[in-house]
């Protein structure tokens, strides 16, 4: 059983990587181009808040899920600003600008900065190691940002838009570690809901307030959908049950998938070309990424036999 366990758990985090994987081309069908607007970012990012907080407050009231304590509601305060509004309102507008493939290059970094940011915040010494991964994946996402740039005629530069990414993956990272902080006493699929459900007294008011008026095409719409009930609700589900079953250290290597898998549903959702050199970038980026999450915990310091437990 354990076993079965264990394959049924990564088959189910593979499952949340991919929902996840699609947000990408999927904001991106929902937000249109600069050339061809739709949704504005803006709606979309309350707007697939509020759907989500929706169906939270269903699950929760379901569940009979006991409210949180007092302590609990500024970790699930910093989740809701940092995954539930920030992510998602930075990554719109950039995708307005630049493709999915390339915004998959630079969120790639998202894993080793959620543990950059654990070590800041919860005052952890990462070996020296971890910061040299970090710096060459940093230095990564700078180099393939600049060419871009020159190839797009914006000369020996940056795109602004990869501004909005880096800020996109510091909002998700804060998001994910102040989150983590009240996953054990809560759950962690009660800690989505939360997030979602405290959001909802701003996310639905200024979703009704924001309706698009002109008309908006079908794709847009299935675009903010999935976002709506798959990134921001489904996904989480299904990630955090498989990280549950099959071992959290197991289950979250199946991350690595995410960049190669937004770059290949770009391909048929949005008709971007399979680009060799973005491949290359998301690759080397994600061997930072495997190296660096390998050194994030700082190395384990010898104690007398006869000492104490701490901490």
């Amino acid at each position: 059983m354990k076993i079965k366990d264990e394959t049924l758990g990564m088959w189910l985090g593979v499952l949340g990587v991919s929902f996840f994987a699609v947000t990408l081309p999927m904001t991106r069908l929902a937000t249109g181009t600069a050339a061809a607007p739709q949704l504005s970012p803006l709606f979309v990012t309350v707007g697939r808040a509020a759907l989500a907080g929706v169906l939270s407050l269903v699950f929760l009231l379901a569940t009979r899920s006991p409210v949180p304590q007092r302590h609990q509601w500024k970790p699930l305060g910093m989740a809701t600003l940092g995954n539930c509004l920030g992510f998602p309102l930075l990554l719109g507008y950039a995708l307005r600008v630049v493709t999915a493939s390339h915004a998959a290059v630079i969120t790639a970094l998202l894993p080793l900065a959620t543990a950059a940011i654990a070590a800041w915040v919860l005052h952890q010494r990462a070996r020296f190691g971890f910061w040299v991964c970090a710096i060459m994946g940093s230095l990564l996402v700078v180099a393939f940002s600049m060419l871009r740039a020159s190839q797009h005629g914006n000369g020996f530069g940056f795109e602004w838009a990869d501004l909005l990414l880096v800020g996109a993956v510091i909002a998700a990272s804060l998001g994910y570690v102040y989150g983590a902080q009240v996953t054990p006493s809560l759950g962690a699929e009660r800690v989505i809901c939360w997030v979602c459900v405290m959001a909802l007294p701003v996310s639905l008011p200024a979703t009704l307030a924001l309706w698009p008026q002109q008309p908006v095409a079908t794709s847009s719409w299935a675009g903010f959908v999935y976002v709506g009930v798959f990134s921001m609700w489904v996904g989480f589900f299904a990630w955090y049950r498989g990280l549950a079953l099959g071992g959290a250290l197991r289950v979250s290597q199946t991350q690595l998938l995410q960049p190669f898998l937004s770059i290949l549903a770009a391909v048929p959702l949005l008709g971007e070309p399979l680009d060799l050199v973005t491949l290359a970038f998301a690759a080397a980026v994600v061997g930072t990424v495997v190296i660096g999450k390998k050194l994030s915990q700082p190395r384990a310091i010898a104690r007398p036999a006869t000492a104490g437990a701490s901490l």
